[in-house]
Order: structure tokens, then C-alpha cells, then sequence
């Protein structure tokens, strides 16, 4: 997947923040058979679709742990998150994937996920902790939550279907993406893409008075100019 970028500026200050702009549009074709049919077929196309997904979440997180573009940290995994959740999303609507063997050993800790971990907990500082709710549905107790967190629980989850993809078990990465989505990794998403969203509103809307009270004569005098 090739993303192109562009420059956005402005409440996130004067230096360019690189953001991917093109988004694949949702193939909704592809998935409509599958909310339907009960058959345990046709689901090559989908895996590798939702492969595509996995390998631009993980090239974001990449590109933001790399350090090379802090400024552009907030939007780079506003898109990539909001792009997974609409894959998830696609994948949880469908028909329950049944592969053949439903064993899934424990690979144990991966000390590359803690690393990721760490860089984005040191990148994000104070903005790392949130508010969340443990179930908006059966609970409303507030629990603490981490956005750096949820971004590699949300790695783990999809790394390992990844493997099964990668190994050729196509119906098996389709099993684990889907069960670990309405299990885990879709709620994690989500509750990402919330605060990164609140997070970036800030950023763009909480301008002091003075500076947009500025920021409107420099653009009326330009437009004074023009005439």
C-alpha cells in the first residue's frame, strides 16, 4: 500500500507535519457475500485485504516511532488507527471464520512490542494517559487508560494473524483478526481513535483569543492587498 503526502501546518506549528492522505476506499463488494454465506470459502481475498491493513498500521507506527517527524505524530496515527477501525469493522460483520484447528499457542512476551511500547510512551509524554470506561454497555466504572498501550496491544493482535497469513493459513489469519477484533484489538481501536481525535481537536481549536484575533487581520489585509 503507497500512501502519498502532503503538508499541513498551523495550529500544529510552523514546521510541516507529513500526513498519508490517500486511504484505500471500502470495498464493501468484496465483503457483502461473505455477511451471508455460511461456507468456509472465499476468504483468500479478504486476508489479503485485511494483510494490506495490518502492514499500513505497522508501517504508522513505524514512521511515528522513527522520531524523524514528531510534529506529524497525532495525525499519522489519527489515520492509521481510524483507517484500521474501518477494517475491523468489516471483518466483524462477517459470518463467524471457522478454521480447522482453533489452538493458538502462546508465543509469550515480544520484547520488540515492549520496545515499541516504550518509544511511543516516550513520544506522547502527558498525553499518554486517558479516562476510559471498563464497559459503557454493562459497567460505567472509569478506569485509566494508555494510548501507548492500546497501540501495541492493537500491534500484538494483529501480529499474530500476520503470522498465519505469511505461513499460508489464510482462513486461519481471517479467524484470528475477526475473533481478536470483537475480543480485543476493536475495542482498543477504538477508544484510540477517540482520544487521538479529542487529542488533535485541541491542538487545532484550543488557539489562544489573541493569536486568531492576528491570524483573522493578517488575513483580512491579505485579502485588502488582493484588491
Amino acid at each position: 500500500m503507497r500512501w502519498a503526502w502532503t503538508d499541513v501546518s498551523g495550529a500544529l506549528g510552523d514546521r510541516a507535519a507529513r500526513v498519508p492522505t490517500h486511504v484505500p476506499p471500502l470495498r464493501v463488494s468484496a465483503y457483502s457475500g461473505a455477511m451471508s454465506e455460511s461456507e468456509d470459502e472465499g476468504w483468500g481475498p479478504l486476508a489479503h485485504e485485511m494483510h494490506l491493513e495490518v502492514s499500513a498500521y505497522f508501517a504508522a507506527l513505524s514512521e511515528v516511532t522513527s522520531g524523524e517527524a514528531p510534529d506529524s505524530a497525532l495525525p499519522v496515527l489519527l489515520l492509521a488507527v481510524g483507517q484500521l477501525c474501518g477494517a475491523g469493522a468489516r471483518i466483524g460483520a462477517l459470518v463467524d471464520v471457522v478454521p480447522e484447528e482453533r489452538f493458538e499457542p502462546d508465543a509469550g512476551p515480544d520484547h520488540d512490542l515492549e520496545r515499541l511500547r516504550e518509544k511511543l510512551h516516550g513520544l506522547l509524554g502527558g498525553l499518554d494517559s486517558y479516562c476510559d470506561l471498563e464497559d459503557p454497555i454493562l459497567s460505567g466504572e472509569v478506569t485509566d487508560g494508555s494510548l501507548s498501550a492500546d497501540l501495541v496491544a492493537i500491534a500484538a493482535d494483529l501480529a499474530h494473524g500476520q503470522v498465519h497469513y505469511e505461513a499460508g493459513h489464510e482462513t486461519e489469519a481471517m479467524w484470528w483478526w475477526q475473533f481478536s477484533y470483537l475480543g480485543s484489538w476493536g475495542e482498543r481501536a477504538s477508544s484510540a481513535l477517540r482520544v487521538l481525535h479529542t487529542l488533535l481537536a485541541h491542538v487545532r481549536l484550543d488557539a489562544d483569543d489573541e493569536d486568531v484575533m492576528e491570524a483573522e487581520l493578517a488575513a483580512l489585509h491579505a485579502v485588502d492587498a488582493l484588491d
